[in-house]
C-alpha cells in the first residue's frame, strides 16, 4: 500500500513541539507559558534553547532540566499567567547536593519564563509576556520547515523574529544549531527545521541505520518501490514510500537539513536518487558500494552530464572507515560521517 508523502512530512516528535503545544493550550483557553533555558554553567543537564511548555491547568510538555527544577518553574509559570510578566529564574546548587537534584557537578541554569498572550512590556510592572502574533509566526515558520530565530532582551522585553541572512552572528548560530546569549544582552533561540535522513533501499543495513538516526534526532523516511523489501513487517513503525526514488525525493523536497543515503547496490534504483540529490541542497549524500562499484557509478554520472565538482559531493564508499563489519557497525559509521558533514561542513 502506498504511503503518503504528506504523512511523512507532518510527523514531528512530541518533545520537539513545545511552541506548538503552548499555542494550542492558549487557543484552547487554558493559558500557556513557555520556559526556555537561556544560559548554563557547569554540567547542566539541558542546553540553552531547551524548552518546557506549561498550561494554566498545570500540564507540561518538554523539559528545562533533568527534572530537578521543573516544579519551581511551574510555580513561577502559573504566577506569570496571573501577573502577565515574564521573568528570568536562576537555579544552582553546590557540588555536595548537585547529584541528588540532577544538576551534576554544581551546574547552574537560567530559565526565561514567558506567559503567552500578555502583550509587550513598556516599562516596569507592565505586561511583558510573549505576544500571540509572534508565537503564531514562529509556529508557522516551523511548520513550513523554514529556519527562524526568536530573540528577546530580558531587560527591555523587546522581541523580534530573525531569519537567515539578517545578522551574521545569528547566521553562525543557525549553522551550529546553538541558541544562546548575544553580547548585546539578547537571548537568541534557534529554531532550525528538523534534521531528516532519507534512506533509499529497504535492506538489512537500513534497519539499523534508521534506528541509529532516529536516536540522533533525525526524521527518517525509507524509499523502496519493492513492496516485499519495504514491508511494515520488516520495518515496523517506519515511514515507507513506494514511489520510484527520484519521484519520492521530488515530493519530499530535500533541503539543507537533509541527508540522503543509498543502499540498494542496484543502479536503476540508486542512480535516480543520486542524480536528484546531486542537484538538491542536501548537506550529505552517501552511497553504499565498493571502490570499484563507485568508479562505475562515477562514469555513469559523467555520461549523464554531471560535473566533477558535483560528483565529488558523494561520500563513497559510505561511512567513516572504522572497520565496520555488521549492519549495526556500518550504521554507526554512516551516522558518524553524517554528523561530521553536518557539524564540520
Amino acid at each position: 500500500m502506498m504511503h503518503k508523502v504528506e504523512d511523512a512530512m507532518e510527523q514531528r516528535a512530541e518533545h520537539d513541539s513545545i511552541p506548538e503545544c503552548a499555542l494550542g493550550w492558549h487557543r484552547a483557553g487554558k493559558g500557556a507559558v513557555l520556559a526556555t533555558v537561556i544560559e548554563t554553567w557547569g554540567s547542566a543537564p539541558r542546553q540553552a534553547g531547551s524548552q518546557l511548555a506549561i498550561s494554566g491547568e498545570g500540564q507540561m510538555m518538554g523539559s528545562v532540566s533533568g527534572g530537578c527544577v521543573e516544579g519551581a518553574v511551574v510555580t513561577e509559570a502559573l504566577a506569570a499567567l496571573g501577573d502577565g510578566r515574564s521573568r528570568v529564574l536562576t537555579f544552582g546548587v553546590s557540588d555536595e547536593t548537585a547529584f541528588a537534584v540532577g544538576l551534576a557537578c554544581g551546574g547552574t541554569i537560567r530559565v526565561l519564563v514567558e506567559p503567552v498572550g500578555q502583550g509587550q512590556g513598556q516599562g516596569q510592572g507592565a505586561p511583558s509576556g510573549l505576544p500571540v502574533a509572534l508565537l503564531e509566526e514562529l509556529v508557522a515558520e516551523r511548520a513550513a520547515r523554514r529556519a527562524v530565530a526568536l530573540a528577546v532582551n530580558p531587560e527591555t522585553w523587546a522581541r523580534q523574529v530573525i531569519r537567515p541572512g539578517q545578522e551574521a552572528g545569528v547566521d553562525a548560530r543557525f549553522r551550529a544549531d546553538r541558541s544562546g546569549m548575544e553580547e548585546d544582552g539578547r537571548f537568541v533561540a534557534i529554531h532550525n527545521p528538523p534534521l531528516r535522513l532519507v534512506v533509499v533501499g529497504a535492506v538489512h543495513i537500513a534497519q539499523a541505520l534508521l534506528t541509529v538516526a532516529r536516536t540522533c534526532g533525525y526524521d527518517c523516511t525509507l524509499i523502496d518501490p519493492r513492496s516485499a523489501f519495504g514491508s511494515a513487517e520488516r520495518f515496523p513503525g517506519e515511514t515507507i514510500l513506494e514511489d520510484w526514488p527520484d519521484e519520492a525525493l521530488e515530493a519530499l523536497a530535500p533541503d539543507a537539513r537533509t541527508a540522503i543515503v543509498t543502499l540498494t547496490h542496484d543502479p536503476k534504483l540508486d542512480d535516480p536518487a543520486i542524480r536528484f540529490a546531486l542537484r538538491a541542497p542536501v548537506f550529505y549524500l552517501g552511497c553504499l558500494g565498493s571502490t570499484r562499484t563507485h568508479a562505475k557509478r562515477v562514469e555513469r554520472l559523467r555520461g549523464a552530464g554531471f560535473t566533477e565538482a558535483e560528483i565529488a559531493r558523494i561520500h563513497a564508499p559510505v561511512g567513516l572507515d572504522i572497520g565496520a563489519k555488521t549492519p549495526a557497525e556500518i550504521a554507526v559509521s554512516v551516522m558518524a560521517q553524517v554528523t561530521l558533514a553536518l557539524r564540520k561542513g
